[in-house]
Formats: C-alpha cells, sequence, structure tokens
C-alpha cells in the first residue's frame, strides 16, 4: 500500500478533470484531488440527490465547477479544451441498477456514448497525458460461479446498467487500440473496477446504506431486498486509492499499465447484504430490518466477487480497512454529520486516517493533525 499512496504526489499541481464530480464517489475524489494540491475542474449535472455530499461539502467554492451533459459531445468538447487537463477522471455515470430498468435508453446513452464522447474529447485535446475510466464490477458476465473474476474474464450484462458499463468498457478498449496504442500517442488509458464502495456521504436511491440511514432517522424498520446477496463491501477512499495510484503511473508514463484494473477487498470483505445491515445496525447503536420482497423482473446477480491480484502485484496497492472497520467508519460519518459536525471535514478526517494513521488508531484522525479525535 506504501507503493500505491507514494505515487500519489504526482498530484501536485496537476490540472485534473473530473466528470461526474458532484456524486457520491466524484465527490469524495474531488475533495483527495483538491488535498494532494491539483487544481480541479468538475464537469457534471446537477446533484441528484438532496442532500448531497457534493453541496454540503462547498465543492463549488475550491473548484472550477461545471454543469454539462456528457451526452452533449460539443459542449463536453468545449468544456474540456477549457480546462486543459493533464489528467481525465470519467466518473460520469447513471450508476444504479433498478433505475436503468426504467430509464434503459438513457441509462444507455450516459454510459456507453458519454464515455465515447470523453474518449474523442480526450483524444483532440493536447493537454491530456492520461484517462482513467471508473468502472464497475457489475461490468462482467453474470456467472453462477463463486470464483472472483479477474480483468480477463468475459464481460456482459443481464440488466441495462451491467450492460452498459461492458459496452463502455468495449469502446474504451476500442479507442485505445484504435487511437492511444502507438508509442507516439500522447494520451494513455485505464479501467478501475471497483465492487460496492460504502461511505460517508451517499444519499442515492436504492443503495443499502443510504437507505439503512433514512430508515434509522426515521425510526422505521430497514427495507432489504435481497438479504443473501453477496457483494464485495470497501470503503470508498479504497477504491479510490486505487484510482489515484493508476493515474498517477499513467502520467509518469507507464504505458504497460494501460487496461483494465479491479480494485476489489480481500474475501473476507465480500460478505451479504443482512450482514451489512447487522454491522451498521450494531455500529450505530440501534435500528432495525426487514425482508422487503424483491421484484423478480429485476435480475441482480446473487453474488460477486474480484480478484485484484494485479494492483497487488503491479501498483502496490491493497485494501487498508477491514470490513469492520469500514462499516465503523460509515456509520461514525452518518451519525456525526447528524449530530451537526461539517460533512466536509469529517471527508477530511476520514482521507487523512487512511493516508497517514495507523491501522489500529480509532476514532477518526482529525484533520491534517494524525492524532485521534473525539469519540462520537
Amino acid at each position: 500500500m506504501g507503493d500505491a499512496l507514494g505515487a500519489l504526489s504526482t498530484y501536485r499541481g496537476c490540472k485534473v478533470l473530473v466528470t461526474g464530480h458532484t456524486g457520491f464517489k466524484g465527490a469524495w475524489l474531488t475533495l483527495w484531488l483538491r488535498e494532494l494540491g491539483a487544481t480541479v475542474t468538475g464537469l457534471a449535472l446537477a446533484p441528484h440527490t438532496r442532500p448531497s455530499l457534493f453541496t454540503l461539502a462547498h465543492l463549488d467554492e475550491t473548484i472550477d465547477d461545471i454543469r454539462c451533459d456528457i451526452t452533449d459531445y460539443d459542449a463536453l468538447l468545449k468544456c474540456l479544451l477549457r480546462a486543459s487537463p493533464d489528467i481525465v477522471f470519467h466518473l460520469a455515470a447513471q450508476p444504479l441498477v433498478r433505475r436503468s430498468y426504467l430509464e434503459a435508453r438513457s441509462t444507455f446513452a450516459t454510459n456507453v456514448m458519454g464515455t465515447v464522447n470523453v474518449l474523442e474529447a480526450a483524444r483532440h485535446s493536447r493537454s491530456v497525458r492520461a484517462l482513467v475510466h471508473v468502472s464497475t464490477d457489475k461490468c462482467y458476465e453474470s456467472s453462477t460461479s463463486h470464483h472472483a473474476r479477474s480483468e480477463d474474464d468475459p464481460l456482459g450484462g443481464d440488466d441495462p446498467y451491467s450492460a452498459s458499463k461492458a459496452a463502455a468498457e468495449l469502446a474504451l478498449a476500442a479507442y485505445s487500440r484504435s487511437f492511444y496504442s502507438s508509442p507516439a500517442s500522447p494520451v494513455l488509458t485505464a479501467s478501475g473496477r471497483a465492487g460496492n464502495v460504502i461511505g460517508g456521504g451517499d444519499w442515492a436511491e436504492d443503495r443499502i446504506i443510504p437507505d439503512c440511514v433514512r430508515a434509522i432517522a426515521q425510526q422505521r424498520a430497514i427495507a432489504v431486498r435481497n438479504p443473501g446477496s453477496i457483494r464485495p463491501w470497501q470503503h470508498v477512499l479504497e477504491a479510490l486509492c486505487g484510482y489515484l495510484a493508476l493515474g498517477a503511473h499513467l502520467l509518469a508514463g507507464a504505458r504497460a499499465l494501460c487496461g483494465p484494473w479491479n480494485f476489489g477487498p480481500d474475501q473476507t470483505n465480500a460478505t451479504t447484504v443482512a450482514n451489512v445491515v447487522d454491522a451498521l445496525v450494531r455500529a450505530w447503536g440501534q435500528g432495525r430490518w426487514e425482508h422487503l420482497q424483491e421484484d423478480a423482473t429485476m435480475h441482480e446477480a446473487p453474488s460477486l466477487f474480484l480478484s485484484s491480484e494485479k494492483a497487488h502485484r503491479q501498483l502496490g496497492w491493497r485494501p487498508r480497512w477491514d470490513f469492520a472497520e469500514t462499516v465503523r467508519r460509515t456509520a461514525y460519518w452518518y451519525r456525526a454529520h447528524a449530530e451537526g459536525n461539517d460533512a466536509r471535514h469529517l471527508c477530511l478526517d476520514d482521507i487523512h486516517a487512511y493516508m497517514y494513521c495507523d491501522d489500529a488508531i480509532w476514532p477518526p484522525c482529525a484533520s491534517g493533525s494524525g492524532q485521534p479525535s473525539g469519540t462520537p
């Protein structure tokens, strides 16, 4: 992990474009990049949730915040050329499986053609040297096998979201081979595929942690649709560290690192939705849940596992927080925020703890101090 974190000094003074910076992952990434000393331009639609981490963390005050739909190529190109970034982190997407059934056409338009537009715009930029496409473990073809998916496993998807993310991966591979594979090409491209990320500041619909937080706040039972489904749970900072380390190496000219990368937790962190809810309820100190019958027409894979051996060997990236620590920090964030603590400071506490503090230190480190702060 030291190698992965050590690479992040690359971003000091770097110009970065983040698409989808108003989303959960994008807001955390933008905060971290600013802490690393990067100049950040964010390009996205307005936040889709109220509240949103983007708004609560006042990100518009520290970056160039641009409203743009990535399906509008001309507007996207104009914004990218204006930003003149060294590297692009492409996170903008329609990220919800259940919504993809209701909005299939727009999901494909955003996730596939939006990605193509970003790739095409980067190709016409004189500044871009690296592009990291942020993908998902759901881009892999559905299987009844319990083996951990590696980067060379087949792509696919039974639902519109998964299929659209697989198609975006194919578009990236085609652009890479067609336009970026030459030694003379200045742009190096890669894809980061992560599992289910959790952490403070997510208020999206149909995600288990936000559902838990809303139910606990309203003193009602948490509705759990698929309690037996197994997912590779990890803190959002784990995946972001992988993307950042990968981007840093691409900026350094590591052409051999182009291509897909898995960033998933250790197998011990792959557990059921029911176990996640039970752990959050214990960490919070209150709450209960009940099984809600799922719509059988909306398919989701019963289990997903990732093999991150490639990232372990070649990037020095390894998960830092185990399942218990991940859930504990997530519960702490939401409880502290509900008690009036500033969202931006809570995020920076976690970022500093992740980068500088020993794994055993609890409660979280105070921002920038490297020392434990008060208990909840």
